[in-house]
């Protein structure tokens, strides 16, 4: 159960960040991912803006052609902004057979079940209103949403999506990836990893594409592969500094790498040294 949450969040974080002024409740993905994680599509994607779940981008007011278009368009992106933030409420409401506190007015349901159904029944709705860029992210929401309904039909949907190379083609590619692995197609869910780590901009973070890609590699007993990624992506984490040259602490993606690579190759491991984070004092 725990591990098909995260992978659901990671889906979801790998979309983008809707309008600052409309605070729905995100997990990173993505990009976290759906990210950044996907803000991971919040948070899920790790924290990491695009990574991550996914991974929602905020979308860019179009060109001002016109006084009337300008205050048109404004208006219009931040009416489906909105309308999607409230889709992604929905999606990650609490699920508890509890009633809600007296006077509280989140939202909660019963079952997974219902909140999946409500949840698409949202994102359609967005993308058959607003269309664009924000009804394309609409679309690959619901599609996710879906796979706990109908993994067909959501499936098939994900797999026109992925036909292209834009955001959501890309989003759409890291989520197939996953289904394919938990379906047990092991040799497709790895050829979609690799296209996606070989591309310039994933959308999802690279080091949650590779340590997928690496856990896959080990059940086909490709031991010295998987070790390699590993260590590539806990090595880069720990020697990692930021624009004024200070360390920056590992992500818990690169953690999972290096506890992965001790597992393998002990040895190995132990070449990695942390950084210790600079002192708040200067010190």
């Amino acid at each position: 159960m725990a591990r098909k949450k995260r992978r659901f969040e990671q889906l979801e974080a790998a979309a983008a960040t809707v309008d600052p002024k409309v605070k729905p409740n995100y997990r990173d993905a993505f990009q976290m991912s759906v990210s950044g994680k996907v803000e991971d599509i919040g948070k899920k994607l790790e924290g990491q803006g695009r990574n991550l779940l996914y991974g929602l981008a905020a979308l860019a007011v179009l060109v001002i052609l016109a006084g009337i278009f300008y205050t048109w368009n404004k208006r219009s992106d931040a009416a489906a902004q909105t309308a999607l933030g409230k889709a992604i409420e929905t999606s990650q409401a609490a699920v508890s057979a509890s009633p809600p506190p007296a006077g509280s007015t989140a939202k909660t349901f019963k079952t997974d079940k219902e909140r999946a159904e409500a949840s698409v029944a949202e994102f359609q709705a967005v993308a058959d209103k607003f269309g664009g860029a924000v009804g394309e992210k609409a679309k690959y929401l619901a599609a996710v949403n879906k796979l706990s309904l109908d993994r067909a039909a959501a499936t098939t949907e994900l797999e026109g999506m992925a036909a292209s190379n834009d955001e959501v083609g890309k989003l759409a590619k890291f989520a197939l990836a996953q289904v394919k692995a938990e379906d047990g197609k092991t040799d497709e869910a790895i050829t979609a990893y690799r296209e996606l780590a070989a591309m310039s901009d994933p959308i999802v973070s690279k080091d949650t594409i590779n340590i997928e890609l690496a856990k896959l590699l080990e059940k086909q007993d490709k031991k010295q592969e998987a070790v390699d990624i590993y260590f590539s992506i806990a090595k880069a984490a720990s020697e990692a500094k930021d624009s004024s040259g200070k360390a920056i602490p590992m992500s818990q993606t690169a953690r999972d790498a290096k506890d992965k690579l001790t597992a393998l190759d002990p040895e190995r491991a132990k070449t990695i040294e942390e950084q210790k984070p600079a002192s708040p004092f200067g010190n």
